[in-house]
């Protein structure tokens, strides 16, 4: 099996609305982006996952496409979109961007073009009535109207039409849009909704044909060199699952299982040794998430009583002890790092954010909240702008010369959760991710591991460079193995592993 760079690498998600604000008009773009890519340089990622930067009405977060061959002018233009891809990779930073192959948008040229011509729709899925019951993934019907009185498809918002994939113009234009890209420099795609895109009578989730798709697309993106095709792919079937990281398909997909885990040393190992029984037989690397932009963040969901992560917004609002919440997330970043495979970094995790639960109803603009009619509060909580420097909100988020108030409000308690303030400061969450993530670089990544015999409550493996790892998810502390500790996501408690606690070591 050849080395190649994704298999071991470290990814940051970057949220651009909500990353670093270039222009000071309260949404971040790609000029805050490009001003801070020392910091993540010194954080120590190989890589940058984008979310959509596309030309979009905004409807779902840029997840609405308006056309995938420019840049949303909010975010900035094509050419600065090269530009920051070049200096990315002058700091040997890899550029990985969404591409959205599911849906469109309401304001992209091919629907204009549907709704003023009723011969050209048949790149989406029209119909004179609703031929079936479907809801939306956002609630409400997945059926709209036109004025004509056809009705059209999307399993998202109603701006969000579903692309019909038995066009061969799809096809086409999907590959056209890759080579767009590739050509400009992009090391890879995260695809959204990977297993959604073919329909049938009987349903729409990981039909056969999408396959044949994704085996062109690998032809394509193998024509380029090393670049990689991340699924986003939720299946609760590992066999149907796998079927996507097929040597001629997918190089590898979310790990969903993993970041919706509730923090129980029984379900984690399961988890993990699904993962890897998964994965290995295929020669594909794992990928190990915490969170992302659609779910709670860690420190926050691990300190409930239930730290289990389900969409609909079951437990939002319900108890969160910040300090177990904090330890756990500190301990989980140790142990995800330390696990074989690849591993991604949602911003502002790093900084120990916790999710921002009481965000004003006006200000929400997930269509999952308004489409549930409030009964969702949708995933704004997560997407809450960074805060960088400063005492009082917008905490350094926005670094040009205008006044602008971010697009989410920010918590006034976050003035001790900055970046500048955490940079100093030997226990901070930012502290510790860039100790593990330099360690994770020579020691860790890609390869395989080893369980330890422990106790039930404890998960400790070993990793072929000498590390091991410890988790202790029990109730009491437990004897820490014979080795030097090389990190700890807290402090030892006289030579023992507190509860909730990791520890890296090596052979003494």
């Amino acid at each position: 099996m050849s080395q190649t760079w994704w298999r071991g690498a470290a990814i940051y998600q970057v949220y651009l609305r909500s990353f670093a604000d270039g222009n000071g008009d309260g949404v971040g773009d790609l000029a805050g982006l490009r001003a801070r890519l020392p910091y993540l340089k010194d954080l120590g990622i190989d890589a940058i996952w984008l979310n959509p930067w596309y030309p979009s009405p905004m409807a779902d977060g840029g997840y609405d496409v308006a056309d995938y061959r420019d840049i949303e002018p909010v975010f900035g233009t094509l050419a600065e979109a090269e530009h920051f891809i070049a200096e990315a990779h002058e700091l040997d930073i890899r550029v990985i961007i969404d591409v959205v192959p599911n849906h469109s948008s309401t304001e992209s040229a091919w629907f204009k073009e549907a709704l003023a011509n009723p011969a050209a729709r048949d790149r989406f899925w029209f119909a004179d009535e609703p031929v079936n019951d479907w809801r939306s993934i956002f609630g409400g019907p997945a059926w709209t109207q036109v004025p004509d009185g056809q009705w059209y498809l999307h399993l998202f918002a109603p701006e969000q039409p579903d692309l019909n994939w038995a066009n061969p113009e799809v096809h086409q234009e999907f590959e056209e849009v890759l080579r767009f890209w590739f050509e400009r420099g992009v090391d890879g795609f995260r695809i959204d909704s990977a297993a959604l895109l073919y329909k049938s009578d009987t349903g729409y989730e990981d039909l056969d044909e999408v396959h044949d798709v994704y085996r062109r697309w690998r032809e394509v993106a193998d024509e380029y060199g090393e670049r990689v095709l991340i699924g986003e792919v939720w299946l609760p079937d590992q066999e149907r699952f796998a079927r996507y990281l097929r040597p001629d398909e997918l190089h590898t997909a979310f790990n969903f299982d993993f970041l919706s885990c509730p923090w129980d040393p029984a379900e984690l190992r399961r988890v993990i040794d699904l993962t890897l029984s998964t994965h290995t037989p295929i020669g594909a690397p794992p990928t190990w998430v915490l969170s992302n932009h659609d779910v709670t963040r860690p420190v926050t969901r691990y300190g409930r009583a239930d730290t289990a992560f389900e969409h609909g917004g079951r437990l939002h609002g319900t108890p969160s002890d910040p300090e177990l919440g904090r330890r756990r997330a500190r301990a989980a970043a140790l142990l995800s790092m330390a696990l074989p495979g690849s591993v991604y970094v949602y911003q502002g995790d790093e900084l120990g954010l916790p999710e921002v639960e009481n965000l004003p109803d006006e200000l929400r603009q997930d269509p999952m909240f308004a489409r549930s009619g409030g009964a969702n509060p949708g995933r704004d909580g997560c997407r809450v702008p960074l805060p960088w420097s400063g005492d009082e909100p917008p905490f350094g988020f926005g670094t040009g010369t205008g006044t602008g108030t971010p697009w989410l409000p920010q918590p006034e308690s976050w003035r001790k959760l900055t970046a500048e303030a955490q940079r100093t400061d030997l226990g901070s969450m930012l502290t510790l991710y860039r100790a593990a993530l330099a360690i994770r670089r020579d020691r860790l990544g890609d390869g395989t591991m080893t369980w330890l015999p422990l106790g039930e409550e404890v998960l400790a493996f070993a990793r072929e460079s000498g590390l091991t790892c410890v988790t202790n998810l029990g109730h009491g502390p437990v004897p820490v193995p014979a080795g030097e500790v090389v990190l700890a996501s807290g402090p030892l408690d006289d030579g023992a592993l507190p509860p909730d606690t990791t520890v890296w070591l090596t052979a003494s």
